[in-house]
């Protein structure tokens, strides 16, 4: 059976994660709120202690492995953000802030986001790096090893999705394109998708060939480090270990982040710029007012992360960006959203000891 990606995004779990935002904003927002029973009050010092009223931070910035990209490490997901409508607001207000590094991905799976990127990149194309994605439409399991039928199949399909890119932006060249949603490393090892990438190369359309995966993400990782071709990985990785999207929970028996510090420096010393992303979704839960828990990532903190005016959500990405990921793909829908995310990457080394 072919790889199944869930698009539970959107507009609910843009509520949810407010509700989150809220309900975190509220543990320290509550007594105010007692005390006076002023909601604006409250609302306010919550937001003080995430740190939301704050002017924004300047952004940090990391080379994204071989890229030779200077790249912010906040990267702007416009998949979901961009799939039913223009957000040019939240687009400019990113870029001005120093975001230079936007992905999105094909009509297939998020409809108009590519569309509706299109009149930003009118305006700033030379002044970000570019990433999109797509599946290579194989018709295999995870589990499954790919004949030469099936990897010709995939490698023409991929193909002719960053054609239907290319035009739903209105461009000729993406920086990076990925195997989306990659579980497979039988593809990833494949002559056949080898040479789909460097026949695009060479038509000009892509410089840097990625991958990203929300399961058997070890695996595929130790592929893109043992074939050499992967210049980017953008794996589902949380403070507790690897995120698993189907499960949405952390893979069982998974290593917290910290143990898998080596295999992540593996990959960069091969050259991959690596990219996290899903750091935090695991906190929101799955079903609407499920059973998401905003402590899960509580033990594998500090006490100068946990003592520090963050969210949750805040946390989690600073964590991650300082145990091995050069950057953090956030999807934002929210001016709070961006903002929130923002601070955490612009910040995240602030919480650390940092070593010589």
């Amino acid at each position: 059976m072919a790889q199944q990606i869930d698009k539970s995004s959107g507009p609910l779990l843009t509520t949810r994660r407010k509700l989150m935002q809220y309900a975190t904003l509220a543990g320290v927002g509550a007594t105010s709120l007692l005390q006076s029973r002023d909601l604006k009050a409250a609302i306010f010092d919550g937001k003080e202690a995430a740190g939301l009223n704050a002017e924004w931070p300047k952004m940090q910035y990391r080379t994204l492995g071989r890229t030779g990209h200077n790249s912010s490490r906040l990267i702007f997901g416009c998949g979901a953000t961009l799939s039913r409508s223009r957000h040019d607001d939240l687009l400019e207000r990113a870029f001005d802030a120093g975001v230079n590094t936007f992905d999105v991905g094909y009509k297939h799976y998020y409809n108009d986001a590519e569309r509706n990127l299109a009149p930003f990149l009118k305006k700033h194309r030379d002044d970000i790096f570019l990433i999109s994605k797509a599946q290579a439409p194989a018709g295999i399991d995870w589990d499954e090893t790919i004949n030469k039928a099936q990897a010709e199949k995939a490698a023409k399909g991929w193909l002719a999705f960053l054609d239907e890119s290319l035009v739903e932006m209105g461009i000729e060249h993406v920086d990076a394109y990925y195997q989306m949603g990659q579980n497979n490393v039988s593809i990833m090892r494949s002559e056949e998708m080898h040479r789909a990438f460097e026949q695009a190369k060479a038509a000009g359309k892509v410089d840097y060939l990625g991958v990203s995966t929300h399961q058997n993400a070890e695996n595929v990782l130790k592929a893109a480090i043992d074939t050499g071709v992967f210049d980017l990985a953008m794996i589902a990785i949380t403070p507790g270990g690897w995120y698993d999207w189907n499960d949405r929970s952390i893979l069982p028996g998974s290593p917290p982040m910290k143990d898998l510090q080596p295999l992540l420096q593996q990959a960069k010393d091969r050259g991959i710029g690596i990219i996290g992303m899903k750091a935090g979704r695991y906190l929101a839960g799955r079903a609407w007012l499920g059973w998401g828990n905003p402590k899960a990532f509580d033990d594998f903190y500090d006490d100068k992360l946990l003592r520090a005016k963050l969210s949750e959500f805040q946390r989690s990405y600073a964590f991650v960006l300082e145990h091995g990921i050069d950057a953090v793909n956030a999807d934002m829908q929210t001016m709070l959203h961006l903002q929130e995310n923002f601070i955490a990457a612009a910040t995240s080394a602030d919480y650390f000891e940092q070593t010589a």
